[in-house]
């Protein structure tokens, strides 16, 4: 019999539709799952603590199967899964129509300064002015990462008549390479990163990065925090030596209440909602799940694999 150790938050979602003859273990807590685990081979290990979730693979020594709904899994032991062969399924996908949704929203709120409409409106104050007067029409935007979520940012933006060039390995026409993105950052007034947190792309924006882009040139980050050299950040918001930053994730999470990025006029914050502005995450999982299961059972490959040698 096929032993399942899954997490009880999605337990509403995918009890009643498990095929007949598993033995499924729902856990709640972290002393639950670290029982559950033992002798599984399938687990679902999401956990409000990411500590948590890696104490679970740890102890789940027979595991072949591990799914998440997280599309970066960068939190956990590459090594564990590596060492043990583990098949990963992630998220990758799942949360990529509100992510996409939140970029433009973030663009659209700093290029028309809609924060302060917004504080004005809570002070009863009729402006006489906009705030913010940018235009997305006519602007350029460098996106760096083309996966899931930036093939859906490309043509959103497009649809707002911005110019996007991506950055990717492969090249192509109208596309920058690794090695060539940087040589442009001056041609830009946005600059979009939806890469995985990799080795390869952490500090990937940093002091001289900064200083190679437009005056009034915007970063927008939903990548991960890592990717973004913060304290050389912080400092070019201060100097005014771009125009803005919209951080949907930050280092570290959450960011303390006395984080001088919260100080900044120029640095728009969203705490990493971006993937929580929906009521779909949950139920896409489960579909998700419950197809990979049946391709699982039925010895066929299950999708989207997430390779821990690449990180993602």
């Amino acid at each position: 019999m096929t032993t399942l150790a899954i997490s009880g938050l999605i337990r509403p979602l995918l009890e009643s539709q498990l095929p007949s003859g598993l033995d499924v273990r729902w856990f709640m807590t972290h002393e639950e799952a670290l029982e559950a685990v033992k002798g599984a081979e399938i687990g679902w290990f999401d956990m409000n603590e990411k500590e948590a979730m890696a104490a679970a693979l740890h102890a789940a020594t027979d595991l072949k199967w591990l799914n998440s709904i997280y599309a970066g899994l960068d939190f956990l032991p590459m090594d564990v899964l590596i060492d043990r062969g583990i098949t990963v399924t992630n998220g990758v996908g799942i949360n990529a129509i509100t992510i996409a949704e939140y970029t433009v929203m973030g663009m659209l709120n700093i290029a028309k300064g809609y924060r302060d409409v917004v504080r004005a409106q809570d002070r009863r104050e009729w402006l006489m002015d906009s705030p913010g007067k940018r235009e997305l029409a006519g602007s350029k935007a460098l996106l760096l990462g083309y996966g899931a979520i930036g093939k859906l940012i490309k043509p959103r933006l497009e649809a707002f008549d911005v110019d996007v060039t991506v950055v990717r390995r492969s090249g192509g026409a109208g596309v920058l390479t690794p090695d060539q993105w940087r040589e442009q950052l001056g041609e830009f007034d946005w600059i979009i990163l939806a890469v995985p947190s990799t080795p390869e792309t952490e500090n990937m924006i940093a002091a001289n990065e900064l200083a190679s882009m437009k005056s009034d040139a915007i970063l927008v980050n939903i990548a991960r925090g890592e990717v973004v050299d913060q304290p050389a950040l912080i400092e070019a918001l201060k100097a005014r030596k771009i125009g803005g930053a919209f951080l949907d994730v930050t280092t570290p999470e959450p960011l303390p209440a006395d984080h001088e990025l919260w100080t900044l006029d120029n640095a728009h914050i969203s705490m990493h909602l971006s993937g929580r502005a929906q009521n779909m995450m949950f139920i896409r999982s489960a579909e998700r799940f419950l197809e990979n299961l049946q391709r699982y059972l039925a010895g066929e490959p299950v999708a989207p694999i997430f390779d821990p040698k690449l990180g993602y």
